[in-house]
């Protein structure tokens, strides 16, 4: 199986994938790298318990509040136009915070493929999974958001 990284993308290219993400983040304050990641290591048989899980929320918690987020809140203020400044110089500062806040993404899930468990099995089934973590991440588990996102994911 591809690393993660190599995984998600290829998983965010699915049809319906990134509406499905968007729609988690934006109205269930889910977590994307951090659901994908479970869903990888459903995928390649690797068990996730308890301690993995809050490891894995720790850490992305981390980068969320010191890093994506920040970045994200620029790059969304960055997409109004504004009257007082060039258009095409914002596009091009936005764009560059857009690769900032990837490049942070891509630290956070490589930081959750190294502490990730080795495959000791069969894929595990993502919809558990992607509940797991997700109760993990918030009290509220979206299922009905979360059974979506598994629909359109890669095997």
């Amino acid at each position: 199986m591809r690393d993660l990284w190599d995984w998600t993308v290829r998983a965010y290219a699915n049809e319906g994938v990134q509406a499905a993400c968007l729609n988690l983040q934006d109205s269930a304050d889910q977590d994307i790298p951090l659901l994908l990641w479970a869903a990888w290591c459903a995928r390649t048989g690797r068990p996730l318990d308890s301690e993995t899980l809050d490891a894995a929320v720790d850490l992305t918690r981390a980068w969320r509040e010191q890093a994506i987020a920040p970045l994200r809140a620029v790059r969304r203020k960055l997409t109004t136009r504004h009257t007082d400044l060039d258009d095409a110089a914002r596009e091009a500062v936005r764009t560059q915070v857009k690769a900032a806040e990837l490049a942070a993404e891509r630290a956070l899930l490589q930081g959750l493929a190294d502490q990730s468990p080795s495959a000791s099995g069969a894929p595990s089934e993502l919809m558990t999974a992607l509940a797991a973590t997700s109760r993990a991440w918030s009290p509220r588990v979206p299922r009905a958001l979360l059974q979506t996102l598994a629909e359109r994911l890669p095997a």
